[in-house]
């Protein structure tokens, strides 16, 4: 029998390598572009949204999963979401048409979203609240890592086992992470209390009339672009078509950026506690803002890109800073379902993101790719910029209540 705090460490690793491998799962387009829209006959607007679709059904069901992880536990429910995360990747080996491997996708973006939840449940309900956003950034290291090996190494087994034998061997991972998950995860005594759904509701309503909550989240959303636009699918095909990288190289390049994130985490974090959150959300806003700036005028070379992509990927970890911010608006009756919303509104942005790059693209492709490219990655410093004039907001309504 596990002792509380063994079997609180254990929920949490486990959570966190779930979260590892949906992000493999969220990344692995970028890896594949090439195979996926070959063999479904796609071009960039409907490549952009098989990719961003992902994110609406990984919004649309956090806050159905928050509940349910509040009523049945997350012994129950996580589980299943990994079964699902890894049944969405099989249309991309059996379907004929690219309508079947986009249905697989918001499948796959279902189950993902658990990842995030039943990590925020688990810490929560393992550890004192103080200690939320430094664990938390530390599963976001773990989850990291799983987009770094999304790239790279996955492109490598594709090249040896081949497309679909890649893909089947992500989705038999699943399959055992599941298995691994419902004997690891213990029951809990919270299991079935669950809030009734008048409190719900009320919870919800407090949630989304809250003002600092609604601008913090869809200004967090509108700075989502480098990680959940660039790093995630455009960007190693930026790097080629712009600057002549091979894909390879170009995939490795853009993994700094998850590199840089899982530095980032705990960092930025540790910034956040000397300087502020919302000064620090700012500052990694401007940052990002520059560096895409100056990358589309294609002044890097393969050092000081790397770098940079390094100091995208830290200033990255502001999810965590703005998810925990939100938190503070509230009461912490409504903390969870507060966490909930906001990254729900956070993440359908990265749905908003790939539509317009891959439509930006397909609109000016008749004028070179490469120009086609730069205006479609335009959108990601257009993002940040207003989402730190949002922020600004913020801090400024913040200095005259604490005035």
């Amino acid at each position: 029998m596990l002792n509380s705090r063994s079997a609180a460490w254990i929920m949490w690793l486990t959570a966190s390598i779930f979260y590892a491998y949906q992000y493999i799962l969220r990344v692995m387009p970028s890896v594949l572009l090439d195979d996926i829209m070959q063999q479904f006959s796609m071009n960039t607007t409907i490549f952009g949204q098989f990719s961003g679709i992902y994110y609406i059904g990984y919004s649309l069901m956090h806050i159905p999963l928050g509940i349910m992880l509040d009523k049945y536990g997350p012994k129950k429910i996580i589980p299943v979401c990994i079964l699902l995360s890894a049944t969405g990747t099989l249309p991309l080996i059996f379907g004929k048409e690219w309508i079947f491997p986009t249905i697989g996708r918001v499948i796959t973006g279902i189950g993902s979203s658990a990842a995030i939840l039943g990590t925020f449940k688990i810490i929560r309900m393992a550890f004192d609240e103080k200690r939320f956003t430094r664990m938390l950034s530390f599963s976001v290291t773990i989850g990291v890592l799983g987009a770094i090996y999304g790239g790279s190494p996955v492109r490598a087994m594709c090249g040896v086992f081949g497309y679909g034998s890649t893909i089947g061997i992500l989705a038999a991972v699943g399959a055992v992470l599941a298995g691994v998950a419902f004997f690891v995860i213990p029951d809990t005594e919270e299991e079935g209390r669950g809030d009734s759904g008048q409190s719900m509701f009320s919870g919800l309503r407090d949630v989304l009339t809250n003002w600092k909550v609604i601008i913090t989240c869809f200004s967090s959303g509108l700075m989502v672009g480098p990680l959940e636009g660039f790093a995630d699918i455009w960007g190693p095909k930026f790097l080629n078509r712009c600057y002549g990288i091979d894909g390879t190289k170009a995939g490795y390049l853009t993994s700094m950026i998850f590199i840089g994130m899982c530095f980032g985490a705990p960092v930025l974090n540790f910034i956040a506690e000397k300087i502020g959150y919302i000064r620090s959300i700012i500052f990694s806003a401007i940052t990002m803002f520059i560096i895409f700036v100056m990358l589309l005028t294609k002044v890097f070379n393969t050092l000081s890109l790397t770098v940079c992509f390094v100091i995208v990927g830290v200033c990255s970890a502001y999810q965590i800073l703005a998810i925990y911010k939100v938190s503070t608006y509230v009461s912490k009756n409504t903390a969870n379902l507060t966490t909930a919303v906001a990254n729900m509104i956070i993440m359908i942005f990265g749905y908003v993101f790939h539509g317009i790059i891959g439509g930006v693209i397909n609109i000016f492709s008749e004028s070179g790719m490469d120009s086609a490219f730069c205006y479609g990655i335009a959108a990601v410093p257009a993002g940040l910029l207003i989402g730190a004039f949002g922020f600004m907001i913020i801090s400024r309504a913040e200095s005259r209540e604490n005035s």
